[in-house]
């Protein structure tokens, strides 16, 4: 048997987080934990277990496989939701809805109504809130007595779901959530109807209708979210604010104080905390933070602690500060990353002195600020009384390691199967240019100095909120090594725009996503070649995807004097097609600043190509759509301009660890050496192959 490439383990592992323990739930007992994980590295169904953290007995809880009996097609517990104690667990499969208590027992299928998402057990452990066909219905944890609490009136309307709450929830996007006590839920409407409508088909299965999406894009009518108080015992409360002013709800939720939500505006430089009064719906303005440019949304915040403390974020003089009741508690050159979790009044928090690092952190009033991870790489976790479960995104591989932690007891490993990768990352940290951009450079392992210097590729990708450049490895650092073993060198930079730097370096793309972001890729490659005389500024190419397929398609554009070949896949190319939420975020508003728009849109500087550009898209992306590639095609045939395309069908936005995986890295792999002339892997250059 031939062994397993890198592009067919990323397939067959779904780049390497089968086999990862995920979603960990710390017992209130603090004697068990509840997390996801398959039961291999290559296993696609993930199962529900729980450790023993007095004995380190694992427990396989709830099988999908069993529970489903189709060992052919398996389909995994994708989440899960506990009750205040996390005794009561709850779950869909298949579009059922499934229990289990922790105490004991075999997982129970209820008679809920079907599909079931979202599946919420009260704090109480009596009954279960979930989602279903856009209606939000409860039912008891006996699976007696269900009803729906709201239904729609119209296939455009769904209750209990909000897209933008994943800006600020640490667990994704949520629309509903329950009182402390099981009265009453907090929910959200969001009515789809005045959202300009996106058709898109396969072309690859004609005999298929059209699929009708809601889409807005920069400038176009946003869904209209508005949220409601609903009692077990009474009808709908509408949550009265100003929701003209303040159209996008970015959080909610329900502690120990009352409801609340996070209300932001639609030029996101205003954003609002919200008390709710459960009795009548009115809202008071607990807390409001503004921003000439936008204010960023941290995932956790705003948030309560028992006491009644308010924590936000506070961005001075370079650093984005944790502040409770408006005042910040963390040190200068501290970039809070996140908040994880509020357990009482102690506040779990990672946080950043060193961008390419990310570290846990601790605080409350007593001890102030207080580190809990040590070592290179990307640190996290959740805790629970006295029980701390922290997880490590480190250089040895993908996948990385949990770890629970008490006191007075040794820790105790939670198991991984997560899969070795047949390639070895070979990377060399840099700090290039007068701004230190942090950069990996990746080398052949099989390259000696009498085989020349190698063509560059550049592998960024350069857009807010990823980082490419951090102390772990994960899949995409492991796919760079593997361009580079077919005989480039290949270059990671993160500049402008990038998390971990502080606010001024995130805000730096503001009114240009692009312009600042290729100046600094061309700062980076030619300070790297300084220092590595090995790279052959001669042969420059760049490849990307989704917000670096964008940079790499304007790379060959505006700067053919660098950049001699490009790989553009799945990138936006026509800002005014896109999410309006987040592009707005950065270009504002484009009626009001067409300029900005104009200035990054890559069609109106399709006439400037020159150089070899390859296009790549998936026909069934719902994200950067379709028409973002055939539109710069189509201008560049205009143009009169060669170019290549590559269509995907039914391929969404993540091509990478699909069965097209292979295929498409090849192809790329093709145009590259083509175009750069690059050599085979192992070969050199003074003896060519045959």
């Amino acid at each position: 048997m031939a062994p397993l490439s890198l592009p067919a383990q990323l397939v067959r592992t779904a780049r390497f987080t089968r086999g990862a323990p995920a979603q960990f739930t710390v017992s209130g007992d603090g004697a068990a934990l509840l997390y996801l994980r398959g039961r291999t590295g290559d296993d696609p169904a993930p199962c529900l277990w729980l450790l023993d953290l007095d004995t380190g007995a694992e427990r396989l809880f709830a099988d999908p496989v069993r529970l489903t009996g189709d060992a052919v097609r398996p389909r995994g517990i994708e989440a899960y939701g506990t009750d205040r104690a996390a005794r009561l667990v709850a779950f869909a499969l298949a579009g059922a809805l499934w229990t289990v208590r922790v105490g004991g027992g075999e997982p129970l299928w209820l008679p809920a109504r079907r599909p079931v998402a979202d599946p919420r057990p009260d704090p109480t452990g009596r009954r279960i809130a979930y989602l279903s066909k856009g209606a939000l219905c409860v039912i008891r944890a006996d699976g007696t007595e269900e009803r729906v609490l709201a239904e729609p009136s119209d296939p455009d309307i769904e209750f209990g779901a909000a897209e933008h709450t994943s800006a600020t929830l640490p667990d994704g996007p949520r629309g509903h959530w329950w009182s402390p006590d099981g009265t009453a839920l907090l929910c959200a409407r969001t009515d789809n109807r005045r959202v300009r409508r996106w058709y898109s088909t396969d072309p690859a299965t004609p005999d298929s209708p059209p699929e009708v999406h809601r889409y807005a894009t920069a400038g176009t009518p946003n869904p209209d979210v508005s949220l409601w108080l609903a009692p077990l015992d009474g009808p709908l409360i509408p949550v009265r604010w100003d929701r003209g002013a303040f159209e996008y709800v970015v959080g909610a939720g329900w502690d120990v104080h009352g409801p609340f939500a996070v209300v932001q505006s639609r030029d996101q430089c205003t954003v609002r905390f919200l008390a709710i009064d459960p009795a009548d719906g009115r809202t008071t303005v607990l807390h409001e933070q503004r921003d000439a440019h936008w204010v960023q949304l941290v995932t956790g915040l705003p948030v309560r602690t028992a006491s009644g403390a308010l924590l936000s974020h506070a961005d001075l003089r370079g650093t984005r500060h944790l502040a409770v009741d408006g005042e910040p508690v963390t040190p200068a050159g501290l970039q809070l990353r996140a908040v994880l979790g509020v357990d009482g009044d102690d506040v779990l928090f990672t946080g950043s002195d060193e961008p390419t690092e990310t570290h846990l952190w601790s605080w409350n009033r007593a001890a102030g600020p207080r580190r809990l991870s040590a070592g290179a790489g990307l640190h996290g976790g959740v805790r629970r009384g006295g029980t701390l479960v922290r997880t490590t995104l480190d250089a040895d591989g993908p996948g990385g390691r949990a770890g629970v932690l008490r006191a007075q007891r040794p820790a105790l490993p939670v198991p991984s199967y997560v899969e070795q990768p047949v390639l070895d990352v070979r990377r060399t940290p840099l700090r290039l240019g007068p701004r230190e951009l942090r950069a990996d450079l990746y080398l052949p392992s099989w390259h000696r100095p009498e085989h020349g210097r190698l063509p560059v590729l550049l592998d960024p990708y350069g857009g807010a909120a990823i980082q490419r450049v951090t102390a772990a490895h994960d899949w995409k650092d492991l796919l760079s090594q593997w361009f580079a073993e077919q005989g480039f060198a290949v270059l990671v930079a993160d500049g402008r725009g990038t998390p971990g730097r502080g606010p001024d370096w995130e805000r730096a793309v503001h009114g240009d996503l692009l312009g600042p972001v290729l100046d600094d890729q061309v700062t980076a490659l030619h300070a790297a070649a300084r220092s590595h005389p090995v790279l052959d500024l001669d042969r420059v190419g760049i490849r990307g995807w989704s917000f670096s397929g964008s940079l790499a398609a304007l790379a060959v554009l505006r700067r053919p004097d660098v950049f001699h070949a490009a790989v553009a896949g799945a990138g936006v190319t026509d800002q005014r097609l896109y999410h309006a939420h987040w592009r707005e975020r950065f270009l504002g508003h484009p009626d009001e600043y067409p300029e900005w728009y104009d200035a990054c849109s890559l069609l109106g500087e399709a006439h400037r190509l020159t150089r070899p550009l390859l296009l790549i898209h998936g026909l069934a992306d719902t994200n950067v759509r379709p028409v973002h590639t055939l539109r710069l095609s189509e201008a560049l045939l205009a143009a009169g301009r060669p170019h290549e395309v590559l269509l995907l069908p039914g391929t969404g936005h993540q091509a990478f660890g699909t069965d097209l995986t292979e295929g498409l890295l090849d192809h790329q792999v093709r145009f590259l050496r083509e175009h750069l002339g690059a050599i085979p892997t192992g070969v050199s250059r003074a003896a060519p192959p045959a």
